[in-house]
């Protein structure tokens, strides 16, 4: 132990730890620049703002820039086909040159879905179904039925559309829906002398009644302003009351 310490006394211990020393520093001086080089420190540049863009006006962007991309698409609602929606890094974080930068574009037409059971459902139960699959509520209509505001039919472009048949995300579903007040009468309007559009309100509006076969007499010049001569059913001596939803035939003319 004598000895050891003694040999820390001397000149070559000393030389031999400053020669140690300034090893260890040279290595970590080359290491330190040599890391600085290779990760290219201090030089790359700030993600562009994609959002929003065309997707052509994005890959120009980014070439223009030197920066790599990918892509991958997705379908919006009421989104643009072909626009950039997302982008990964975001805008203005600074990134390495040669990175690749992640869009997310719309795609131009939209998928389709399996429409939904909404039968018997309440028209608010339907509505949040309908939209968790992508689908939009369209017109209302009701008719006779015990049940209120209870989805009777769903359809689509006219046609009654059932659970599991295929209809396009983003499409509109017009419901058929139970009035509450079940098969209870109501006096049948006169309709005689009304234009097409006066009637139709008359029947919808005031007593519940729909508007049935729209037929025309003689020379018809001005359908707007023909008037209905004739309906079907028509209050008489025996007949006053008929169940509302019951339609009713009419017959226009331009002849007063």
């Amino acid at each position: 132990m004598g000895k050891f310490i003694s040999y820390l006394k001397t000149k070559s211990f000393r030389n031999n730890l400053l020669a140690a020393a300034i090893t260890v520093a040279v290595l970590l001086f080359i290491a330190f620049f040599s890391l600085r080089y290779y990760t290219k420190h201090g030089q790359g540049l700030n993600v562009p703002a994609l959002k929003g863009m065309s997707f052509t006006q994005a890959v120009s962007k980014l070439e223009d820039l030197g920066l790599r991309y990918e892509v991958d698409s997705v379908y919006i609602m009421d989104s643009p086909p072909g626009t950039v929606i997302d982008q990964d890094p975001n805008a203005n974080t600074f990134v390495k040159d040669n990175r690749t930068i992640y869009l997310t574009v719309s795609m131009n037409t939209a998928p389709d879905v399996k429409f939904p059971d909404v039968e018997l459902k309440s028209l608010r139960q339907a509505q949040a179904i309908i939209e968790s699959f992508g689908l939009k509520l369209g017109d209302t209509t009701y008719k006779p039925d015990i049940s209120r505001d209870v989805v009777l039919m769903a359809s689509f472009g006219g046609q009654p559309i059932k659970s599991g048949q295929l209809v396009r995300k983003g499409s509109r579903i017009d419901f058929l829906l139970g009035d509450g007040k079940g098969n209870e009468e109501v006096d049948i309007p006169s309709l005689i002398g009304l234009t097409k559009d006066e009637a139709l309100f008359a029947l919808r509006n005031g007593a519940m009644l729909n508007l049935g076969t729209v037929t025309y007499e003689g020379t018809i010049t001005d359908t707007a302003n023909a008037v209905v001569v004739k309906q079907d059913p028509f209050v008489t001596d025996s007949v006053t009351k008929v169940k509302q939803g019951t339609p009713v035939n009419i017959t226009l003319s331009n002849k007063k």
